[in-house]
């Protein structure tokens, strides 16, 4: 009955209309448009095709609703020129000269328009232009007294300080859905059955996430490696929740499972090559793996030969699964992913021992890879199992350009967070290091310089979406964002992962442990619609 009830408001919003716009943005927020997938595409297409019409509507043809369709249209793939912008500026430069005077809905278009611009491709002159515009105008609508939303709108306030903290389109959309459920409750166009709606489906969706949760700490337990190879870090929780981050919907919890178990291995491993292996123990494993012969192992030392047997295991069974599900062979893929790793990691590891420093240009070309990016994407390509042909073989192979920015954001996200931390536990010098030691710049301008090339390669990655999708399904490259999304939110307040903060884990417990409590009365009124 309430699925029913929100199909039916797409058809009430049928059409060109802002109804029809707010309705995907809030289904989205809410978690819920993986339900809605060919109707949100059935109003998007009509919205796409008819927007010449609707262009002299003056009502549907200002700030909020230009910018609000942009967004959608751009998040969806549909082409969409950032000249739909340019009739704005004088307009904006204008009602920027008296900020008291501003009304909701001139706040509200200006929130749309912020974060439609986080979707921009790499030389948008106009979009980069409006986003400084936006950020400096909204920071001063919070932080003045006598502004329209610090005296008559918390909400709106509520919302504006979210975004300016991290855009959407940069967020994890569970971890969006949960903070969107509780202020949507609030709204003044709250529809309840949608909200009733978004409440129950995330309780059920977290549901299978702990039978997941369970499927893999079991498979932990029995692999033993946290027990024989005391030195590594136990984040099976955190590596979960990488997983629920990279692809949250409910029919790819085989993903989810296996993407952990990749996670885990790779902590693991990683924790080898930075703080307990000898660079002659780390040659012999990277030549093992290379090698992928499970003769090998009589060369290791012990703690590595149970290490290499966990990652010959458990690849050979992922591996044997695709082929009989998918019928193709993704051995060569996974093994090759493995390669590259620990070949990564083995340049890092002779940095350290040479007390060398490398350009930022140096590291990132090894550090993209190093961060383990690549490894998840080509273990996600075959695992959620949608159109694999050769063409996206072949591209796979290569490494795309949509692979190479997704972890390019996941690097630099990290080492924001975790930069300190790491040097301490005796890594390799981190891009922050990097840059002041080459260019004698402080931390902080370092940081600056970072933080510009993560706004650099989400403007990469989206063109590289675009790009992609002739080549690869679009679950796949939702999947390759989700990866950025997961490192931007992870790192966000630090060491989310290696150390994670209260924060960090109030959020880990929000997705995976607490339901959204219902009134009893409210638990009653449901059991009549399901």
């Amino acid at each position: 009955m309430l699925k029913e009830d929100v199909r039916h408001m797409f058809d009430e919003a049928a059409g060109w209309s802002l109804s029809s716009l707010k309705l995907i943005d809030t289904i989205q927020r809410l978690g819920l448009n993986y339900h809605f997938e060919d109707e949100i595409k059935g109003s998007l297409d009509t919205i796409m095709t008819t927007k010449d019409k609707s262009d002299v509507c003056h009502q549907e043809n200002d700030m909020y609703t230009r910018a609000l369709r942009f967004r959608l249209l751009r998040q969806h793939g549909y082409e969409v020129s950032q000249d739909v912008f340019k009739n704005f500026k004088e307009e904006m430069m204008m009602r920027s000269s008296d900020l008291i005077a501003w009304t909701v809905r001139d706040v509200e278009g200006m929130l749309r328009l912020y974060e439609a611009l986080f979707y921009a491709f790499e030389g948008e002159e106009i979009l980069d232009e409006a986003q400084k515009f936006t950020t400096t105008h909204l920071k001063e609508q919070l932080i003045k007294a006598n502004s329209i939303i610090s005296h008559n709108n918390p909400n709106l306030s509520k919302e504006v300080s979210h975004a300016l903290e991290l855009p959407l389109h940069w967020r994890v959309p569970r971890a969006e859905a949960r903070w969107f459920i509780d202020t949507y409750k609030t709204m003044q166009d709250m529809d309840p059955s949608l909200l009733e709606f978004a409440r129950l489906d995330f309780n059920m969706v977290q549901a299978t996430y702990q039978e997941d949760l369970k499927y893999v700490s079991r498979w932990w337990r029995e692999l033993g490696l946290p027990e024989a190879l005391g030195f590594a870090r136990d984040r099976l929780v955190e590596n979960f929740i990488w997983a629920v981050g990279f692809n949250f919907e409910p029919r790819f919890r085989n993903f989810r499972r296996q993407l952990t178990k990749v996670n885990s291995l790779v902590t693991t491993i990683d924790d080898i090559y930075d703080v307990y292996g000898s660079l002659d123990e780390l040659k012999l494993f990277t030549d093992g793996v290379q090698r992928w012969d499970i003769n090998t192992m009589a060369d290791l030392p012990d703690y590595m030969k149970i290490c290499f047997l966990a990652l010959y295991d458990t690849t050979n069974e992922m591996a044997y699964h695709i082929l009989r599900k998918h019928g193709v062979d993704s051995l060569p893929y996974l093994r090759k992913a493995w390669v590259d790793l620990c070949k990564a990691y083995m340049v890092e590891a002779n940095w350290y021992n040479n007390g060398y420093t490398p350009t930022l240009e140096e590291y990132m070309n090894n550090a993209w890879i190093s961060i383990s990016g690549p490894t998840a994407q080509t273990h996600a390509y075959f695992l959620l199992g949608d159109e694999i042909t050769n063409k996206g073989l072949e591209c796979l192979k290569n490494g795309p350009d949509l692979m190479r920015s997704s972890s390019m954001i996941f690097r630099l996200a990290d080492d924001l967070g975790t930069s300190t931390d790491e040097l301490e536990r005796g890594d390799v010098p981190k891009s922050i290091q990097c840059y002041m030691h080459h260019t004698g710049s402080s931390e902080r301008i370092a940081r600056e310089h970072i933080k510009n090339l993560i706004n650099d390669n989400w403007k990469k990655m989206n063109m590289d979406q675009a790009a992609a999708s002739c080549k690869f399904p679009r679950s796949f490259i939702n999947t390759t964002q989700n990866i950025a999304q997961t490192a931007q939110w992870i790192y966000q307040y630090g060491d989310g992962y290696g150390v994670p903060d209260s924060e960090t884990k109030d959020w880990i417990m929000s997705i995976v442990v607490e339901p959204i409590p219902f009134f009893q009365r409210e638990i009653g009124n449901l059991c009549l619609t399901l």
